[in-house]
């Protein structure tokens, strides 16, 4: 069946928020082959927000195929560096042109807080431009080799990329994979989540407004079992870059072995949230209610195990259940809102599940613990900022990663204890530290077994720092100029020029 094409093309400016979004493939807004839609959703209120073209195997196969003749016969690669970072700046500039439109429409189709998609959308912009700089100066190396030889690296890029992003963070998530890899040279096949592709298809949209030629950024919403395990599978996919759970990912790794082709996953987490004796309160209270309550605890690096030192634990406790009852919960697009609300009806169950696990296996709900309606937002998936004490190592919610707005706290004795106990999980993503002891929080830093250590700091990342994970949580690092050889091939080219002929053999 023929591909029903939107008479206009991709770099056509069409209004952001519409009743209908087609898929991109080469450069053309285009229909499902076989005229499938799904419906994507405003989780605040639980209404549709609009229909989406339903990529499948058919589909997935043609953006491939788009990619890859790209990538082997087009301009994209062969472009000067300064040239493509170029590009990459004027993306980044349509962004923040259109900046408020951004924000409105991945509030509408996540539900999260505007203050928190403002922040997200501004790095999402921050991503472009950070790589436009840093590809610049990514470069080979010339090494020392004997007399008469000659040796230098150069860097090309890797090929076709398949990308698989989550729903938490849809654009950001969406900037974080596309930016480092077509600043590289590669081409791009882009699987948005099926719960949040709107803002994925809108950045694809402004690639091609920016100059990005048809075909170096393919975007297929759809199914990720149907979809996702074809590009993972197919032969003509060189790289594949995954943030999501760890079974899934556990899966793609599997897949992706009998081509072995290149990794990336960014994967779950329980991160450790210690607070030492010595900590400052000011900043250790709403910091740490910060790294579990912010996009509404759906973050992998959230810092959802919070251990506090036995001597401050009551006045730490205190203030937090305070703060966190001054949680404000509600519109979305209303700026006093911290929380919004919960992705899916289907998250909201599992994410109480593990609250009542809990309480059945003797914890107490300090705060929180249950599903809420919000005023005007009755139909919406809403969950209340959950603090839960006196658990046990042994419970689901102390060891699963529950992607919620909820904590789960311990006590502690000392340094070496908490050490321990922070580092008894599969995960290894995030950690925070609040101590005033400098030395201490070096040393502890050092000592816990993850890729993000925030010292009496909330945010985890910017664009240049390193973000990824140890054990169970991934491998290969994001946001970083480090990101950029994962999207690359060092060739080593060694010429001899000396002056007689070279005769190993001597015969």
């Amino acid at each position: 069946m023929e591909h029903t094409v939107v008479k206009e093309p991709v770099t056509e400016v069409r209004p952001m928020k519409r009743d209908h979004y087609a898929m991109i493939i080469n450069g053309e807004r285009v229909e499902s082959s076989s005229s499938e839609v799904f419906k994507t959703y405003n989780p605040a209120k639980g209404e549709a927000l609009a229909t989406v073209a339903k990529a499948n195997k058919e589909d997935a196969e043609l953006a491939v195929q788009a990619a890859r003749n790209a990538f082997d016969n087009g301009k994209w690669r062969k472009y000067p560096v300064g040239k493509r970072s170029r590009v990459l700046n004027k993306i980044a500039a349509i962004m923040r042109e259109r900046f408020n439109e951004l924000v409105e429409l991945e509030v509408l189709n996540s539900g999260k807080s505007v203050g928190a998609a403002q922040i997200q959308i501004n790095q999402s912009i921050e991503d472009f431009e950070f790589y436009a700089g840093a590809i610049v100066g990514h470069r080979g190396v010339v090494n020392n080799v004997p007399n008469g030889f000659f040796n230098y690296t150069n860097k090309e890029p890797v090929g076709v990329c398949a990308q698989i992003i989550p729903w938490n963070y849809p654009m950001m998530m969406a900037a974080w994979k596309i930016a480092p890899a077509i600043a590289t040279g590669c081409s791009v096949v882009l699987k948005p989540a099926s719960l949040t592709p709107i803002t994925a298809i809108i950045l694809t949209e402004i690639c091609h407004e920016a100059g990005v030629p048809a075909g170096v950024i393919n975007t297929i919403p759809g199914s990720g079992s149907v979809i996702g395990d074809y590009l993972v599978q197919h032969e003509d996919i060189n790289k594949v870059a995954f943030t999501g759970s760890t079974p899934t990912g556990k899966d793609i790794m599997s897949k992706a072995s009998q081509s072995l082709k290149r990794l990336t996953l960014e994967l779950g987490g329980k991160s450790p949230n210690i607070v030492f004796d010595d900590a400052d309160l000011e900043a250790a209270v709403p910091g740490s209610l910060f790294g579990i309550f912010f996009n509404t605890g759906q973050s992998c690096e959230a810092r959802s195990r919070m251990f506090v030192h036995e001597s401050i634990y009551d006045e730490f406790m205190e203030q937090f259940i305070a703060k966190t009852k001054k949680l404000k919960s509600g519109d979305p697009f209303d700026k006093g809102t911290h929380l919004g609300s919960i992705i899916s009806r289907d998250q909201l169950e599992i994410i109480d599940g593990y609250v009542q696990s809990a309480k059945e296996a003797g914890a107490t709900i300090a705060t929180g613990g249950k599903v809420c309606k919000i005023e005007g937002f009755e139909n919406g998936h809403w969950y209340e900022p959950t603090v839960i004490t006196d658990v046990t190592p042994d419970m689901k919610a102390v060891k699963e990663e529950i992607f919620g707005p909820v904590v789960v706290v311990e006590k502690f004795t000392d340094e070496k204890d908490v050490i321990k106990r922070a580092n008894d999980t599969e995960y290894g993503l995030g950690s925070a530290i609040w101590t005033t002891n400098q030395a201490r929080a070096t040393r502890v830093a050092h000592k816990i077994d993850a890729g993000i250590v925030m010292v009496n700091c909330p945010f985890s990342a910017f664009p240049g720092t390193p973000f990824g994970g140890y054990k169970q949580s991934g491998f290969g690092r994001e946001l970083c100029v480090e990101t950029l050889d994962l999207y690359m091939e060092d060739k080593s080219v060694l010429s001899y020029h000396g002056g007689k002929p070279i005769n190993p053999f001597g015969v």
